[in-house]
């Protein structure tokens, strides 16, 4: 699938350039176009993968290249004042073989949860190609305004956008390492999983075509409609290819009756293990599978007995299910749950949302009287 990615913001920017540091390692490359939008400077020259010429920074005129903090209607402002600068520079760095947009933020600071929305309202209306974006959700832990900032960005995106795949950061906690690896890890699973979900069908060579090609619209078909998504992975190592060479015909036949129930096994720990957002597998409304590895490792049998599952354990009927062949030395599989309705976090996130929401009226409410108390009532002001 041919991918116009914006890395909006610093979380947005760090994870756009993860997966181009992923490319330059992986011989199964995808066709992306890579932007990376910014208030604050030091997070774009931080970056070391995305062209420099392919980094903007705006708000100069507002925050002078030192970002907007947690104001995300200020991010959304600025967004909107320099719009036309960065629709410009998409446009410079074309858009003829795209198939989709892909919007990259953290909801819960300022410029990409503010900016992304802003971004992904012009995109629609620019261009007839879908609108993704992939929004990280923050921890409890950081706070009720990262919350408020979430909530708010969210239910904008999910208005913009064809779709919003969420990940959802205290759902990803890695005890024992500092704050810094830790987020490098979790951006590590995103990747991964993009990696997995946006290289399908774009195979180069002859070898790396599967049986079951899933190509860019039956992932545009999957996500269409709206809503949130969902993204489960799952992967184990393949065992030597070697002696298999010497394999009889039983063993053989052994082996690929292994190798299918393996399949099928992958497929449904990546769809009930751990989700990008937690959610309840049965409200989805769609789902996709694509599992990838060596060419002899992806039975099309075990693909099928997976589909089969996976049709009877969502809510909708429409799951789509293919393969692509890697020279890795895992079989990975990946799981697109589409439009899920039961997402625990989502109403957790808008409880506290409006609870801080009332809690910062009335602190503004109580400092203004606390302001007034040094004055006489008799003394009035002048306007």
């Amino acid at each position: 699938m041919r991918v116009f990615a914006i890395g909006f913001g610093q979380a947005g920017g760090k994870i756009l350039d993860l997966f181009l540091e992923h490319e330059k390692r992986t011989t199964h490359k995808t066709k992306m176009q890579a932007l990376a939008v910014n208030t604050a400077r030091t997070d774009l020259l931080g970056l070391k993968n995305v062209p420099m010429r392919h980094r903007i920074l705006i708000g100069q005129t507002y925050v002078k290249g030192h970002g907007v903090g947690t104001d995300n209607a200020m991010g959304a402002k600025i967004t909107r004042e320099e719009i036309e600068t960065i629709l410009s520079e998409i446009d410079n760095m074309g858009t003829h073989d795209v198939d989709a947009f892909l919007i990259i933020a953290g909801l819960g600071g300022g410029t990409g949860s503010g900016g992304a929305p802003v971004l992904a309202h012009y995109l629609s209306k620019m261009y007839s190609e879908p609108v993704y974006a992939f929004g990280v959700l923050p921890a409890p832990e950081e706070g009720s305004l990262y919350s408020l900032n979430a909530a708010r960005s969210m239910v904008t995106l999910v208005k913009e956008t064809d779709n919003l795949i969420l990940f959802d950061n205290g759902a990803w906690k890695y005890e024992g390492i500092s704050l810094r690896d830790s987020y490098r890890k979790i951006n590590e699973e995103i990747v991964r999983r993009l990696g997995i979900l946006f290289r399908s069908g774009e195979g180069s060579d002859i070898d790396q075509i599967g049986e079951m090609v899933v190509d860019s619209s039956e992932i545009i078909n999957t996500l269409r409609g709206g809503g949130i998504s969902s993204i489960g992975y799952a992967a184990y190592i393949a065992e030597n290819r070697k002696k298999r060479s010497f394999f009889s015909r039983e063993k053989e036949e052994a082996f690929e009756s292994d190798t299918a129930t393996k399949i099928a096994s992958l497929v449904r720990r990546a769809a009930l293990g751990r989700l990008t957002i937690p959610c309840e597998i049965h409200s989805a409304e769609r789902a996709l599978i694509l599992v990838a590895g060596p060419h002899e490792y992806l039975d099309r049998k075990g693909i099928e007995k997976a589909k089969s599952w996976l049709e009877g354990n969502i809510n909708g009927v429409e799951v789509r299910a293919g393969d692509y062949p890697t020279r890795s030395k895992y079989i990975a599989s990946v799981v697109l749950l589409a439009n899920v309705t039961e997402v625990p976090r989502v109403k957790e996130l808008q409880k506290i949302a409006s609870e801080a929401k009332e809690g910062i009226k009335e602190a503004e409410k109580i400092r203004e009287e606390r302001k007034m108390q040094l004055f006489d009532e008799d003394i009035e002001p002048l306007f």
